[in-house]
C-alpha cells in the first residue's frame, strides 16, 4: 500500500496544465457536510468534473455519485494534518517517522496534498432521492473512530456495502481515477499520487488557491 508519505511522491515533478477551478454543484448531487465559508469544497478542476460526470452516467439507473468535498485550501489542509497528528501523538506514538506516516495514513502532508491541487474528490454513492447509499462506513469515518471500515477493501463489510462499494470502483476507475486506498471515498486524478499509481512522468495539477 502506498502512502502520501512515500518520499518518491515530492520527486515527482509537476506540469501544471492551468485548469481552472469550477463548481460541481451545477451539474452533480453536493453534500453539504463539508461546507466552507469560501464554498471552496464544491470546486474541482475541470476536466476533474469531466470524467466525475462520465462515472456518474456509467452508474446503474437511480444510482448517483454524491459529491462531499473536492478543493481544499493549503491553509486549511495544514490545520488538518496538525491536528490529526495531536491525536495520533496521544495514543503514545512519539516516534517523528512513525507519527508522520500514522498521520499520513489518512490526512495528507501539505506538500502533497491531493485535495489542495483540485484533483482530488471525497464522495459515496447515493439513489435517485439523493439518500446516501450504505457503504459500510462513513465518510472520513476516521475522525469518528471507525477506522476499521476506511479502508477500500475493509474486512467485516455487508454484501450490500460491498457490492455498493464495486459500483464505485468501476465508475470512478473507468473515468480515470485512482483511489487512496485507506479511504474508500477518497479519488484523484492529476495529481502527485495520480501520476505515482499510474507511471505518469508527471503530475499535471499542483496546488491552487
Amino acid at each position: 500500500m502506498i502512502l502520501l508519505s512515500d518520499p518518491r511522491l515530492q520527486q515527482l515533478p509537476i506540469h501544471e496544465n492551468g485548469e481552472p477551478l469550477v463548481d460541481t454543484g451545477s451539474a452533480l448531487l453536493l453534500d453539504s457536510r463539508e461546507r466552507d465559508c469560501a464554498g471552496t469544497y464544491s470546486h474541482v478542476r475541470s476536466n476533474v468534473l469531466e470524467r466525475l460526470r462520465c462515472a456518474g452516467r456509467s452508474l446503474p439507473k437511480g444510482t448517483q455519485l454524491l459529491i462531499i468535498e473536492g478543493h481544499r485550501t493549503t491553509s486549511e489542509q495544514a490545520r488538518r494534518f496538525d491536528l490529526y497528528k495531536q491525536r495520533i501523538r496521544a495514543s503514545g506514538i512519539t516516534d517523528r517517522t512513525e507519527l508522520h506516516v500514522r498521520t499520513s495514513a489518512f490526512v495528507s502532508p501539505v506538500g502533497v496534498a491531493p485535495h489542495c491541487t483540485g484533483g482530488a474528490v471525497d464522495l459515496s454513492l447515493a439513489d435517485a432521492a439523493g439518500a446516501e447509499l450504505d457503504m459500510g462506513g462513513p465518510v472520513n469515518g476516521h475522525r469518528t473512530g471507525d477506522e476499521r471500515s476506511c479502508s477500500l477493501e475493509a474486512p467485516g463489510l455487508s454484501a450490500l456495502a460491498q457490492r455498493n462499494r464495486r459500483l464505485l470502483v468501476k465508475a470512478m476507475s473507468g473515468a480515470g481515477f485512482v483511489n487512496y486506498p485507506t479511504e474508500w471515498w477518497h479519488w484523484s486524478f492529476g495529481d502527485r499520487y495520480w501520476a505515482l499509481l499510474t507511471g505518469a512522468q508527471a503530475a499535471v495539477y499542483g496546488p491552487v488557491q
